[in-house]
């Protein structure tokens, strides 16, 4: 069973929101082949497209343990958007 972002049972839960940050930030840097991104950087200017955001929430799943939905990489393209994002559903839930 997958969890989803808003189910507490997931110690994802207690991750700091710059430890999230950090995580999403290094997932964007390995998937988009680009070692200077940094957490401001936007998604489609370093070439995202569908396929990287798929990559990028299967990596982020594997990492947290719960599911992220590829439209959010979509809706809030750079880390520290994505991030808070996913951390306001964790801690919201």
């Amino acid at each position: 069973m997958t969890m989803t972002v808003n189910e507490t049972a997931n110690p994802t839960a207690l991750l700091t929101a710059t430890a999230l940050t950090e995580l999403v930030v290094s997932v964007y840097r390995e998937t988009l082949g680009v070692a200077d991104l940094d957490e401001q950087s936007d998604f489609y200017e370093w070439g995202g497209d569908s396929l990287t955001a798929f990559r990028i929430t299967a990596r982020l799943e594997e990492a947290l343990g719960a599911e992220v939905p590829v439209a959010l990489v979509f809706a809030y393209p750079s880390p520290a958007d994505l991030a808070d994002v996913v951390h306001a559903d964790f801690v919201q839930a």
